[in-house]
């Protein structure tokens, strides 16, 4: 019997997500929308969740992400932190983000 067994990543304020190798954001001119493509999976992020994964480069750790957005949306850094923390954590659980 093979065992496989993977721990899960948790997202922390240093952590710097960053897209997994298999995964891409990509325009779709016929949907005029952008699309998060990974194997045999499509997702239509909204335009909240497309700036948060346009910032999953590997540079930014989350607390960069947090004042970053903080700022482009006019919003406190601590009310936003919990949403931001909790997508990245969801999207890093379906193997899209690597923390």
């Amino acid at each position: 019997m093979i065992e496989t067994s993977r721990s899960r990543a948790v997202v922390s304020m240093q952590s710097l997500p960053i897209l997994r190798r298999h995964v891409r954001l990509q325009y779709d001119g016929v949907r005029e929308a952008w699309a998060l493509l990974s194997p045999e999976k499509v997702f239509w992020p909204n335009e909240v969740s497309l700036d948060i994964l346009r910032l999953c480069d590997g540079r930014h750790s989350v607390t960069q992400m947090i004042a970053i957005l903080a700022d482009q949306y006019a919003a406190e850094q601590e009310e936003i932190a919990p949403d931001i923390s909790a997508f990245l954590q969801e999207w890093s659980d379906k193997f899209l983000v690597t923390l």
